[in-house]
C-alpha cells in the first residue's frame, strides 16, 4: 500500500511538523506501507487543495498532518471513495476518512497551570501563528491552566500570523514582555528562535511545545507542553496500512496512555512538580474538563501593559 503523507510547511520546523516527521520515520522502520513525504506546501488554501489532489492520484491512502485538513480532506475522501484518509488534529469523520486527535490542549493546560506558579510579575503569555483548530485549543487550555492555578494571574494571548517567521514572533514576544509577561507559552514550529531570542535577552522564561526544549535550550526553557504528534501519525499509518475500519475521531491524550504531559526542567521545585502531577492524574481520571473555547481579550504588539490586556 501506498501511503502519502501530508505537511503544510516545512517538515524541519523544530515544531509540530518534526515531531509528525518522527511518527513517519518509526512507521517505516516497521515497514508498515510505502510512504512517501509531501512537504513545503505554503499556507495557501488553493495550493493545499491542487497538491493535495496530486498525492490522491498516485496514493492508495492520504495522511493529513494538521487541522488544515478539517476542510481540506472532507471533499477530497468523497471524490476518491476507494481510496483511505486521515487527519493529524483533526476533528472530521466520514465513511473513508478518520481523525486523530492528539490532545495536546491537556499538556497546554499543565503549561497554564506551571505559567501561574511560576511568574513573579503575575503576568503570562501566550503566542502561537495561525489561527488552525489546534492552536485555538491549545491557548484555550492553557488559558484555563491559568486560572486554574492562580485565578488572580493576568494572561496576555495573541496569535502573530506565523508558524515559522523569526522576525514577527520576536516581535510579538518582545511586546509581551514589555507589557509585562514573566513566563511566555509558545505553540510555534520554525518561528520560536524568535520568541526565544527575545525571551533570552529579558531573562523571561519560556514554555515550548511538541518536542522537548527544556533539552535543547534549558537556559530559557522552564518546561515543554509535549504532545506525541509522532505516535498520533504512526498510528494512523499503522489503521490506514491494516485497513482498520474508519469514520471515527480517535482522542489520544493522558487516558489513552503517554500522549501528551508537561516536561519540567531539573530545577523546578518539588512541590510543584507534585502539583503538576496531581492535576494531570486529575484529568487522566476525568475530574477536569479542559475547555476548547476562549472568549478573552486578545493582545497586539500596541498593548500598553499587562492589565489593559486583562
Amino acid at each position: 500500500m501506498k501511503i502519502a503523507v501530508f505537511f503544510v510547511g516545512t517538515v524541519q520546523d523544530d515544531g509540530f511538523n518534526a515531531s509528525a516527521l518522527a511518527g513517519v520515520e518509526a512507521a517505516r522502520a516497521r515497514d508498515l506501507a510505502m510512504i512517501e513525504v509531501v512537504c513545503g506546501v505554503p499556507y495557501d488554501e488553493s495550493a493545499i487543495d491542487v497538491a493535495l489532489a496530486r498525492a490522491a492520484k498516485t496514493a492508495d491512502g492520504v495522511v493529513f498532518v494538521g487541522g488544515q485538513g478539517n476542510r481540506a480532506m472532507p471533499a477530497l475522501a468523497r471524490a476518491h471513495p476507494g481510496k483511505r484518509f486521515a487527519i493529524i488534529q483533526g476533528d472530521k469523520q466520514a465513511a473513508n476518512l478518520s481523525s486523530y486527535d492528539v490532545r495536546q490542549e491537556e499538556s497546554a493546560f499543565l503549561a497554564g497551570c506551571l505559567a501561574a506558579r511560576m511568574t513573579s510579575t503575575g503576568c503570562v503569555g501566550h503566542l502561537s501563528g495561525h489561527r488552525v483548530v489546534p492552536g485555538l485549543k491549545g491557548r484555550a487550555a492553557f488559558a484555563a491552566g491559568v486560572r486554574h492555578a492562580a485565578s488572580d494571574v493576568a494572561l496576555l494571548t495573541g496569535f502573530c500570523g506565523s508558524q515559522d517567521d523569526r522576525s514577527i514572533a520576536h516581535q510579538w514576544a518582545a511586546a509581551e514582555i514589555a507589557a509585562g509577561a514573566d513566563v511566555i507559552f509558545t505553540m510555534l514550529n520554525a518561528a520560536r528562535p524568535g520568541a526565544t531570542e527575545a525571551c533570552r535577552a529579558a531573562g523571561v522564561l519560556q514554555i515550548g511545545n511538541a518536542l522537548d526544549w527544556t533539552r535543547i535550550d534549558p537556559e530559557v526553557f522552564v518546561a515543554s507542553a509535549v504532545a506525541r504528534i509522532d505516535r498520533g501519525v504512526e498510528r494512523a499509518i499503522e489503521d490506514m496500512a491494516a485497513a482498520a475500519p474508519q469514520g471515527e475521531v480517535h482522542e489520544l491524550g493522558l487516558r489513552e496512555g503517554p500522549y501528551s504531559g508537561l516536561v519540567l526542567r531539573s530545577d523546578v521545585a518539588e512541590e510543584t512538580r507534585a502539583e503538576i502531577e496531581a492535576i494531570s492524574a486529575a484529568i487522566r481520571a476525568g475530574r477536569i474538563e479542559i475547555p476548547t473555547g476562549f472568549e478573552g481579550p486578545e493582545f497586539t504588539p500596541e498593548e500598553a501593559t499587562c492589565g489593559s490586556s486583562g
